[in-house]
């Protein structure tokens, strides 16, 4: 992640978005956004209406797991607790 993504709010509060965040998020023209104050942090979430508005945001898994797999990764992480 990238930390070097500045923008300058203007008078009637507007900030501009980065290009490379933009993209990286698909955000677009109308796109939604929460904000969420955390101490002195704010996060901004995008608010996605649509499963397919999310395709392509997490990367490809090296492998696939079966059902199986998956199924035992679940029952040892709640074995261990």
């Amino acid at each position: 992640m990238a930390l070097n993504n500045f923008s300058k709010m203007t008078g009637k509060g507007q900030v501009t978005i980065p290009q490379s965040i933009r993209e990286q998020l698909h955000l677009g023209n109308g796109s939604r956004l929460e904000f969420v104050i955390k101490g002195n942090t704010v996060i901004m979430m995008p608010i996605n209406n649509k499963l397919s508005d999310l395709y392509g945001i997490l990367p490809k898994p090296k492998r696939t797991l079966s059902i199986e797999e998956m199924n035992e990764l679940i029952k040892k992480k709640y074995d261990r607790n």
